[in-house]
């Protein structure tokens, strides 16, 4: 299902250990087949309905019997998984099934966190992970995705009667957004909401280096390797000259295994960076995490039982620590 669901998210999966990527699977299932469900040509109007159905069976440890529920039920009980965090996904895909559509960047964001950053997020908790500033990263590197994902999709979208562009942004570059979604053409306007919309998720990808910085060390490759995978994309959608209505930007194979060899290369000395907030649209799912409760048993800080880990991020702080006693003496 992930192979063909998603390349990239799939190329990426690939530098997960076992013991994540495993669970990682069981997370990819239940979200794309929640996806698939209220995007189908004949989904049924209550789709969305009949999926909290099934997420209240999982989090009875009652699932349905389908393989993919199966797995997701014994995921959020071996991990504790906030279930505000997958009800965020599908109140997203409900917005889908209404034909909503953003008005404004923070309408977009407020979309993005739902249907991407809640991903992100619950794939933090799987890592271990559950400090507020570390969520929040992987929120910015969530949203960060989603933005290029429309960025990539504005011909097929607006094809589909659909444009999660910001409309404001639209109508300010003399766009009208109906006759566009009537008859989708590239034009210089376009191109520039595009282009916009990748400089914003730029900003986030950046931000989100300092989250990676706090996962286990043998989760980093995995995560930078779908945060470069991922930028590539609005970098061949800017090489398009943004064009995405008639074209679709693709990361080729050769190309992903390059980022792939990158992305653990950057693991090994991924910077920290300084604290800050969650976006305003993505604060909800921050909070929804609460500290690990060991008394519910499951999988909790994987540093406390991984002594490997623990050495080569020792050993990474010396490194750091090593470099900045020489930097004042380079500077002089």
């Amino acid at each position: 299902m992930i192979r063909q669901g998603s390349k990239s998210f799939y190329a990426a999966s690939l530098l997960l250990p076992q013991r994540i990527r495993t669970p990682a699977y069981a997370l990819y299932a239940f979200c794309r087949l929640s996806d698939d469900a209220v995007d189908a040509v004949d989904a049924p109007r209550d789709a969305v309905d009949r999926l909290r159905e099934r997420l209240d069976l999982a989090y009875a440890e009652k699932p349905k019997n389908i393989p993919a529920d199966r797995a997701f039920a014994e995921m959020v009980q071996r991990y504790q998984m906030p279930r505000a965090l997958p009800e965020a996904l599908l109140e997203g895909l409900e917005w889908d099934s209404a034909g909503w559509a953003p008005q404004t960047l923070s309408d977009t964001y407020a979309y993005s966190a739902r249907v991407a950053a809640a991903v992100g997020a619950m794939m933090t908790v799987l890592m271990g992970r559950r400090e507020p500033d570390t969520l929040a990263r992987a929120c910015d590197l969530g949203v960060a995705m989603q933005l290029t994902n429309i960025a990539r999709d504005v011909g097929e979208d607006a094809r589909n009667g659909r444009t999660y562009l910001p409309r404001d942004w639209l109508s300010e570059a003399g766009v009208d957004v109906d006759a566009f979604l009537a008859k989708p053409v590239f034009d210089a306007r376009i191109a520039a909401c595009v282009e916009r919309l990748l400089e914003t998720a730029d900003m986030l990808y950046d931000r989100a280096i300092g989250g990676i910085a706090a996962l286990p060390a043998d989760c980093r490759p995995a995560i930078h390797a779908a945060r470069l995978i991922y930028r590539e994309i609005g970098r061949k959608v800017a090489a398009n000259s943004y064009n995405s209505v008639d074209q679709r930007a693709v990361v080729s194979k050769h190309r992903k295994l390059v980022l792939l060899g990158t992305a653990c290369n950057a693991a090994m000395w991924t910077p920290h960076s300084e604290p800050a907030p969650a976006l305003s649209e993505t604060a909800f799912l921050v909070d929804a995490v609460p500290p690990f409760d060991p008394e519910r048993g499951g999988v909790g800080d994987y540093q406390d039982t991984r002594p490997m880990i623990r050495i080569v991020e020792i050993l990474e702080r010396l490194e750091r620590r090593k470099q900045d006693q020489l930097a004042p003496r380079r500077s002089s």
